[in-house]
């Protein structure tokens, strides 16, 4: 009952598996730019302008994240089909 499918399953896995992981440390090192980024601008400036810096460095880290989300799902689509 074997179909072939089968021998290619461990390969599929394997290539999501490091897929993943790459796309983890790639998010991973985004942030950290991300953060030390927003850090010498924040510390650049004071008072009002510092929120600003504070919010806009909250929403590139959500928009790195969910830029990096979005790349997994798309994968994981184009390996579904």
């Amino acid at each position: 009952m074997s179909d072939g499918s089968e021998a290619h399953a461990p390969t599929r896995r394997s290539s999501v598996g490091t897929l993943l992981l790459s796309r983890v440390l790639i998010t991973w090192a985004e942030f950290l730019v991300v953060g030390f980024g927003g850090a010498v601008a924040g510390g650049a400036a004071s008072g009002p302008p510092q929120l600003v810096v504070y919010f806009a460095t909250v929403l590139a880290a959500v928009a790195v994240f969910m830029f990096n989300v979005d790349r997994l799902v798309a994968a994981r689509m184009r390996e579904a089909t």
